[in-house]
């Protein structure tokens, strides 16, 4: 029987997604990459900067199929937000 491969948590894909960023990618970031978004295969370590979330995932699934991916945003405290009046229609 094959051994089978066990997957990181939510919470490893965020702290090593974090840690890869720090330590490979932020040096390596211009001024111009200021909002776009960066997702990074924690696994191999491999990223893409795009302005489009969708295709900085895309294209780095590509490469790997199998990509455990971390999503942030460059020089932003989070990915995405949520603005409350929206959250007021669907209330």
């Amino acid at each position: 029987m094959p051994a089978t491969e066990t997957l990181p948590t939510p919470d490893e894909v965020s702290r090593l997604g974090r840690e890869i960023f720090d330590r490979r990618v932020r040096q390596s970031l211009r001024p111009e990459d200021d909002g776009k978004f960066i997702a990074i295969d924690v696994l191999s370590g491999e990223y893409e900067v795009n302005e489009d979330d969708y295709a900085a995932v895309t294209r780095l699934r590509a490469r790997n199929q199998a990509a455990e991916i971390w999503l942030g945003c460059v020089r932003q405290p989070a990915t995405y937000r949520m603005r409350r009046e929206r959250w007021s229609e669907v209330l």
